[in-house]
């Protein structure tokens, strides 16, 4: 009887602690919409949601604090915001900056807004990370400072990104570990390695696909 109150116990903390911090990112979609509208808005929301659905779910294998778990969350809705200034028709997105620019324009943005932590994000979450020399080397209209997640926040969302794209009729679609060395490698071994300590250090393997 006792496991059994405790199982129920649990359950219940567990649902109103996902209905707190559902109220507490509510303000990540009203910003949102202040930079998108119609299908982009819808794509990004939909995106960034199964983006931090999979960053909580490593959260709790890390057992990381609530305070973590909660700039996770707010961080991984908003790591896109960035698109809402690109040109990607195939998004419906008619901005004036080539695609890569989305996160360094998404920094942009929130620091403007006063979100210095989440705004790095934003600039650190493409691939597993751009660093100096790889922005130099492949001539991209970028900065050049390293753009590589720091923090463990940064690094849990970039995982997470990792196994969704934001393709109409696919958002909903995870990937494979599999298929994510393969998107990762035309970029190089070194790549394909960070991801590989990732999937170390988060206990992570296709069971959870």
């Amino acid at each position: 009887m006792l496991v059994a109150f405790q199982k129920q116990f649990h359950s219940i903390l567990d649902s109103k602690i996902k209905i707190i911090t559902g109220v507490c990112c509510m303000w990540t979609t009203d910003l949102l919409a202040r930079y998108l509208e119609d299908e982009p808005l819808k794509i990004v929301l939909e995106h960034s949601r199964y983006v931090a659905d999979l960053a909580l779910e490593v959260a709790d294998r890390l057992a990381l604090k609530d305070d973590e778990r909660l700039f996770i969350e707010e961080a991984a809705l908003l790591h896109d915001i960035g698109v809402c200034q690109v040109h990607a028709p195939g998004l419906g997105l008619q901005g004036s900056h080539p695609y890569i620019m989305h996160g360094v324009l998404g920094r942009d943005i929130l620091e403007r807004e006063g979100y210095p932590l989440h705004a790095l994000v934003c600039e650190r979450h493409t691939g597993v990370g751009l660093t100096c020399e790889d922005i130099i080397r492949q001539g991209l209209p970028l900065p050049h400072r390293e753009m590589c997640p720091v923090s463990l926040p940064e690094q849990v969302i970039c995982f997470a990104d990792l196994f969704y794209s934001k393709k109409p009729g696919r958002l909903g679609e995870r990937k494979s570990v599999a298929q994510v060395r393969k998107n990762l490698l035309p970029f190089g071994k070194e790549k394909v390695a960070v991801f590989d300590e990732w999937l170390t250090k988060f206990a992570w393997n296709d069971l959870h696909h």
